[in-house]
């Protein structure tokens, strides 16, 4: 957890005014997504649920103290009579009658109850809620690995529709141009009508093609915005520069993944969670030892009677005990936990060779998809080179009336197709780094 927070803190200070900027870097966006995004605070509010439980007073370590009071108030009237009683000069003695009378009792008292062994139950739960909370912490730390590729699929959505607008701008300037040839051609004669005609299909198209790209890119800010937790017309642009890792650098990751990939760390972490499970259910057998203490004060005021005066008795009263207790036989239930607790950490351990399996195949899919959509980059980048020879050539010719406008068009086109996918290789061969990455538990040690 100390970790995850000086890598929060530390960018967060880094970045701290991320929109005044024109430009909203990867830095800035991962800055505004750490600090901001709901479901990693929700993360956080709930690693920080899991550490208070996981302290001392949660325990069951500490005794318990606790502190009672009380009072009585009785009043009466009562009217004695002396039937058969004679007064020395032979009168009959007179009814007492005894009005008002009030008795009063209070109390208050302090109890200590303190649990010395109980089988070493609370000692393994003890253990039990730290490795809860350390294992909250992984889910922190998976949640923020899982945001941080979200918001990056997400910027770099946005990149490449930045590129592909600035593409189609491009095609569309060009186009322009050629609607302009065309029309001084054919108002000197040297074109016909058709020409001018398809030139204006063509802006048609280009323009079309324009406005709905920048409607996809509008969306896509307005995405990682909200990836982001910021206004939704919040406007800004984003770096389309990509850098990619060595890759002797993630080879090297790689080789040390399973002792850093966060799936297996949860793994072993449940692990232990349901052996700590197994040694709570078998603390049953064993007996359980207490100490008990209390301190007390009592006042009893009783009024005065017919041949008794009242009185006031205060008395303080100490008392110091132990208790003993062992559950010979509890009908079988402590038996069948701890059955059923061997069952379940079993099929634990059934579960993390599952998911150490899954987890080679995931890197090697990971290593050959990466490996893959940097080849294509590369493709795509170099048959970017060939298209824009092709394009400067092409319109050379035009210019000089070797070909025609449906073959410069084709050039354009062809250019354009090649920049758009190029730019979406190299997201996807990032995204692909960034997939690698985090499979070898080095997502939040490395510079993007």
């Amino acid at each position: 957890m100390n970790k995850i927070h000086t890598i929060l803190v530390g960018i967060a200070l880094s970045f701290s005014s991320v929109y005044g900027q024109d430009i909203l870097t990867k830095e800035d966006a991962l800055a505004l997504a750490l600090e901001n995004n709901f479901g990693i605070q929700i993360s956080k509010n709930t690693t920080e649920i899991v550490k208070n439980n996981s302290e001392i007073l949660n325990s069951g370590f500490l005794p318990t103290v606790s502190l009672s009071g009380g009072g009585n108030l009785n009043a009466s009237d009562s009217e004695i009579a002396f039937p058969g009683q004679f007064l020395e000069d032979g009168s009959p003695r007179p009814n007492t009658n005894l009005d008002n009378q009030e008795s009063k009792r209070y109390n208050a008292g302090i109890n200590l109850n303190y649990t010395l062994f109980d089988g070493l139950g609370r000692k393994y739960n003890y253990k039990r809620l730290k490795e809860q909370y350390a294992l909250s912490e992984l889910q922190l730390r998976q949640t923020i690995e899982q945001t941080i590729l979200q918001l990056f699929s997400v910027y770099f959505n946005v990149a490449q529709l930045t590129e592909t607008t600035a593409n189609f701008r491009q095609t569309l300037a060009v186009s322009k141009v050629r609607q302009k040839r065309a029309e001084s051609a054919f108002a000197f004669g040297q074109s016909n009508k058709l020409a001018v005609l398809n030139a204006q299909v063509d802006v048609t198209n280009d323009s079309i093609n324009l406005l709905q790209t920048i409607q996809e890119l509008d969306n896509a800010k307005r995405d990682l915005n909200l990836i982001l937790n910021q206004p939704l017309d919040q406007n800004f642009e984003v770096d389309t520069q990509v850098n990619f890792i060595p890759e002797v650098q993630i080879d090297s990751w790689i080789e040390t993944a399973d002792q850093f990939n966060v799936d297996l760390l949860q793994q072993k972490s449940l692990n232990q969670i349901n052996a700590y499970d197994l040694k709570v259910s078998q603390s049953g057998y064993l007996p359980s030892l207490g100490l008990v203490g209390s301190y007390g004060w009592n006042l009893n005021q009783s009024p005065r009677s017919a041949f008794f005066p009242g009185t006031n008795n205060a008395t303080l009263s100490l008392g110091i005990g132990a208790n003993l207790t062992w559950n010979l036989f509890d009908g079988g239930r402590t038996i069948t936990q701890v059955k059923n607790a061997k069952i379940t950490f079993d099929n634990q351990k059934l579960q993390e060779q599952e998911i150490q399996l899954t987890f080679e195949r995931d890197v090697r899919n990971a290593q050959q998809r990466y490996q893959n959509a940097i080849k294509i980059y590369e493709i795509q980048d170099k048959q970017v080179e060939t298209g824009t020879y092709n394009f400067e050539r092409s319109e050379a010719q035009y210019k000089l009336g070797s070909i025609t406008a449906i073959e410069f068009r084709q050039a354009q086109i062809n250019l354009r197709n090649a920049q758009i996918q190029r730019a979406a290789a190299k997201y996807q061969a990032k995204l692909a780094e960034l997939r690698l990455i985090q499979l070898s538990g080095q997502l939040l040690n490395v510079n993007l």
